[in-house]
């Protein structure tokens, strides 16, 4: 069923060393390698002092759900199938300004309309998990 799915370009300059890590089973962020400004999704430029140097910074991989939605139909062909399911917005513990967007899944390898939304609750602690879907690595949240 994944096989449909739309996945990122791995070959994108700004965003390979993300997708590398999660490879890896490692939740980077992009960091300013002049100001130390952390910041998601990558771009090639700090938004603090428009320094081009770029180093990549691991993180625990812990945070809490900050937003979330449910999507029902009509969607995408390639979702249409596992509606509804959720879409969490997961804050950092250690930079809460940096978000990253996933499903809240009871594991690794679990489907991503699984958990039932009306247990879903703003705060909730977090951790990431990886899941492979053809050759991307993609992080998803489990509960803590």
């Amino acid at each position: 069923m994944e096989t449909g799915w739309l996945l990122p370009d791995l070959s994108d300059p700004t965003a390979s060393e993300f997708w590398l890590g999660c490879a890896r089973g490692e939740l980077l962020v992009q960091a300013c390698g002049s100001c130390g400004t952390r910041r998601m999704p990558p771009r090639p430029m700090c938004p603090r002092c428009r320094s081009t140097d770029v180093r990549w910074e691991p993180t625990s991989g812990r945070g809490r759900i900050w937003s979330f939605i449910v999507a029902h139909p009509p969607l995408l062909p390639a979702f249409s199938a596992v509606a509804p399911y959720n879409a969490i917005v997961v804050e950092l513990d250690e930079a809460p300004t940096i978000r990253f967007v996933g499903n809240l899944v009871t594991g690794a390898d679990g489907e991503i309309n699984e958990i039932d939304p009306a247990t879903i609750t703003i705060g909730e602690p977090v951790r990431v998990v990886f899941h492979r879907i053809d050759d991307v690595t993609l992080p998803r949240w489990a509960r803590s």
